[in-house]
């Protein structure tokens, strides 16, 4: 049985989110032990490691780092080599720096700043609220077998612009397109919350479960 450490820092629906690995683990017969944990052994131990994330990039930062969690996740993911994947503001905080409200440091996983949202209709509201399609800039084993476009959920005010176009995976458009998914080696995450996007989104977190970088 894999371990999936759901790392709790005091920020997202990490309910929604457990029950969500667990519901696509079970739909592909996976055998998978899901933990949501703030305990940095656990997490420096685990197969696998989810960060979710809800609210301010600056405010998710600081509860990342009084959970003492930043050292076992490196551990984990950077040097063991552990399949990685944030969500929302846990994608955002692979960034370099987030700008919301004043400049703070991200993980520096994936370089890039994260931005607020422009869009270019001003018909259009911050935040990007509700369901949206994902388009593919390139395949990556986190879409097998996901639908072209589908929609997924979204719930952002802001988003990671990455430096180097290769890491990006997937892309929406919100008055002007946005970075929806990111990749690079072990490490993933995705701006839209696959734990309420339906069977898309259980099959994205399903083939996290089963992703071998």
């Amino acid at each position: 049985m894999q371990s999936v450490a759901l790392i709790d820092y005091g920020s997202g629906n990490l309910r929604s989110a457990e029950r969500a690995l667990v519901e696509a683990a079970r739909r592909r017969g996976l055998s998978v032990d899901v933990r949501v944990t703030a305990d940095p052994d656990l997490i420096a131990k685990a197969d696998r490691v989810f960060l979710p994330g809800v609210g301010a990039f600056a405010s998710c930062r600081e509860g990342l780092d009084a959970a003492g969690v930043v050292e076992a996740m490196n551990e984990a993911v950077k040097v063991r080599g552990v399949p990685f994947l944030g969500i929302c503001v846990g994608m955002q905080l692979l960034a370099t720096r987030g700008l919301e409200f004043r400049i703070t440091p991200g993980l520096d996983w994936i370089t890039g700043e994260v931005k607020k949202l422009e869009p270019l209709d001003p018909t259009l509201t911050i935040p990007h609220m509700g369901w949206n399609a994902v388009e593919r800039v390139r395949e990556h084993p986190l879409f097998a077998g996901v639908p072209a476009n589908s929609p997924m959920y979204y719930a952002n005010s802001f988003a990671l612009d990455a430096a180097d176009p290769a890491d990006v995976v997937a892309v929406s458009d919100h008055g002007g397109r946005f970075t929806a998914a990111v990749a690079r080696g072990n490490v993933a995450g995705a701006q839209f919350h696959p734990e309420k996007s339906q069977d898309s989104g259980l099959s994205f977190l399903a083939n996290f479960l089963e992703w071998r970088p």
